[in-house]
């Protein structure tokens, strides 16, 4: 467990450190890319992201970070470098208030947003469109998988991620990952405070951000804003757990033995029901959505997580 301890920090730490572009020596010509959703609350939401374009390229991967995540996420840098040198264009895409404007919030199964982008007037021209997404990212695209998706998305891919959104939060709000959990809610905090500036929400700011757990933060924001009657509900409704035997796109989940934040016991009951579609692949190495540079998931990509992913998302069917 010490060393997912390690693979998880030591890639913040050095990112936070040294940020670069995620596009930076790659051979994609990056542009800011939106597009509007319909949302019953507001009239309508922006959403926001990176569109990375490659000459030629006629497959595009959406790349979804994880919960308080954005396109500046330090995996979604390796994310649109193993994309561009599989030959395809990407999408770093920020789910509604991610970019930090204020526009709203966002949840696990808000599925909405990803409906709006895979729609939007740039990406028409891709024939063949692929999802990748990160810790919850990856619970977004794989639910979306579940509700008939565009026909041109093909193939959907998830690292790190929850199934079981109910147990993801009892594992993630126990004393041992508090360290995490201060983390996670503190890039909370900072989405939420543009939000209260802007819209009319159920719980004020500083009820928020004294929120300890996640359980708390969901019962403060998701919860009033969704509709939904507490948290358990929340839970219950959203998470992808009972529907991945209606994936209808080949789907693969990578995961980390040694993931402190998802761990293996939150995943496990799941994994031994009909998970339909799901291609599951387990690291010993690495920690959460980090792992070595000469990962091998036994996919004829280059080593490292992306390549193999990527390889993976495009020819999914020739890998079983």
């Amino acid at each position: 467990m010490l060393r997912g301890h390690l693979w998880t920090i030591a890639p913040r730490v050095r990112h936070a450190l040294g940020r670069q572009d995620p596009t930076e020596s790659n051979a994609a010509v990056d542009s800011e890319w939106s597009t509007q959703v319909a949302d019953d609350r507001w009239g309508s939401v922006r959403l926001s992201g990176l569109l990375g374009t490659v000459a030629g390229a006629r497959g595009l991967v959406i790349v979804v970070p994880g919960l308080g995540g954005a396109r500046n996420s330090h995996y979604m840098a390796g994310a649109a470098r193993g994309i561009v040198e599989a030959g395809m264009s990407y999408l770093l895409f920020e789910p509604r208030g991610s970019d930090l404007t204020g526009e709203d919030l966002y949840h696990a199964g808000l599925t909405a947003d990803l409906v709006a982008a895979v729609a939007s007037s740039e990406l028409r021209s891709y024939e063949t469109i692929h999802l990748l997404g990160y810790s919850l990212g990856g619970h977004l695209v794989l639910r979306y998988a579940t509700l008939q998706p565009d026909p041109r998305v093909a193939s959907v891919a998830a690292v790190c991620s929850p199934l079981d959104l109910h147990a993801a939060q009892e594992a993630f709000d126990k004393p041992a990952r508090w360290l995490y959990r201060q983390y996670i809610l503190g890039r909370l905090r900072r989405l939420y405070r543009p939000i209260a500036m802007r819209r009319d929400l159920a719980s004020s700011l500083e009820a928020v951000v004294a929120a300890k757990t996640l359980r708390e933060w969901d019962r403060l924001t998701v919860v009033p804003r969704f509709g939904f009657s507490d948290p358990d509900d929340y839970y219950t409704q959203m998470s992808v757990s009972k529907r991945l035997d209606q994936l209808a796109t080949p789907a693969l989940l990578v995961a980390s033995q040694g993931d402190p934040m998802v761990p293996p016991e939150a995943l496990e009951p799941v994994l031994a029901q009909n998970v339909g579609r799901l291609r599951v692949e387990w690291v010993d190495g690495g920690g959460h959505v980090s792992f070595p540079d000469d990962v091998d998931l036994g996919f004829p990509g280059p080593k490292g997580l992306e390549g193999q992913v990527v390889s993976w998302l495009r020819q999914p069917g020739s890998q079983a």
